[in-house]
């Protein structure tokens, strides 16, 4: 088998030093050697299917050009698997991979990943949930850089990234009084009293928007789901079928709405003309679903993935809470309210 080529094989094709050849493949010339030289060493490398050594170069810089990126049914979900494609672009363009693993939510799968992904001297780690939710940092992590991602650290040790849900409730409702709506329903996705950020956050700036317009969400027109299609079915079927209906409903998710617009169908009601629906995530396996097209807010996986791993590289000094604005995708089920109904 013939002998990988050296460092030494690279400098004998471009004709420079071997300290050349170190400088330029480790990106730490400088400005002491030209652009023609790079490019020639550069070039010699290729041709000769150079590799550097990484074991040797993780040795000497006391961490390798991996970032860990730990996930709960992340990679195997394609709704949120856009957090680790934004995390990995971040990653690739700034000349580093990652090195991913999804525990299913088996914490002592979590410690095993952890504890592997130490012994590889990763250069940092980043903790990612499926839905957005408190997290626990698993024991052991030391001063290493890490970031939660689409989950927040109740603690405050850690930096964390995480849609900005109460602002996307406000924007909602935005959304329907700039269409003149003032009767309005919410189908939220979880009970009452939920502490889950999507839930709770949503809500709340729902009904602050509601209420700087001098609008009351009644508690009739408040309801509680889990977040599933049924619930979209079971509530807008009970709240369009009184003779005083609202005239809009915002939904808590994507799922709920699916449901909400087909309970319009079967009473015979138009989405929009009838009942105008707002829904959350832009989930994209059910937007082909929906006729006419949805008015939702988009959740901003890839760039939180892409700012996790900026935190973990810039190396963040004090941990922050990093809200990221869930971008409205007007559609078509929003119209002027009916002056007669």
């Amino acid at each position: 088998m013939k002998d990988r080529p050296t460092m030494n094989d690279v400098a004998a094709a471009a004709g420079v030093s071997q300290a050349t050849v170190s400088m330029v493949l480790n990106q730490s010339q400088a400005g002491r050697v030209s652009a023609e030289t790079s490019k020639r060493v550069l070039e010699a490398a290729k041709e000769l299917g150079f590799r550097t050594n990484v074991h040797a170069k993780v040795l000497r810089e006391g961490r390798s050009r991996m970032i860990g990126f730990v996930g709960d049914e992340v990679a195997t979900t394609p709704f949120a698997g856009e957090m680790i494609l934004g995390a990995q672009q971040e990653a690739w363009r700034r000349g580093y991979v990652l090195l991913t693993v999804d525990t299913a939510g088996d914490g002592k799968l979590e410690r095993a990943a952890v504890s592997m992904m130490q012994s590889y001297q990763v250069a940092g780690m980043i903790f990612a949930a499926m839905y957005h939710r408190p997290l626990e940092a698993p024991q052991g992590l030391g001063g290493m850089p890490t970031v939660f991602v689409n989950a927040q650290d109740p603690t405050g040790t850690f930096t964390s990234v995480f849609p900005d849900e109460v602002a996307g409730g406000r924007a909602a409702a935005r959304v329907l009084l700039d269409a003149g709506h003032r009767d309005m329903a919410m189908i939220n996705i979880a009970p009452e009293g939920s502490s889950l950020p999507a839930a709770s956050g949503r809500l709340q700036g729902f009904v602050d928007a509601l209420a700087e317009a001098g609008v009351a969400l009644s508690p009739e027109r408040l309801r509680y789901g889990a977040g599933g299609y049924e619930d979209g079915l079971l509530h807008g079927t009970d709240l369009l079928s009184a003779q005083d209906r609202p005239t809009a409903i915002f939904c808590g998710n994507d799922r709920t709405a699916l449901g909400a617009y087909h309970a319009a169908q079967a009473l015979g009601l138009s989405v929009p003309d009838d009942v105008s629906i707002v829904g959350f995530d832009n989930q994209g396996l059910l937007m082909p679903m929906f006729s006419p097209r949805l008015t939702t807010f988009q959740l901003p996986l890839a760039e939180m993935g892409r700012l996790a791993v900026a935190r973990v590289l810039d190396g963040d000094k004090e941990p922050t809470r990093l809200a990221v604005e869930c971008s409205l995708q007007l559609r078509d089920s929003v119209a002027p309210v009916k002056v007669l109904r």
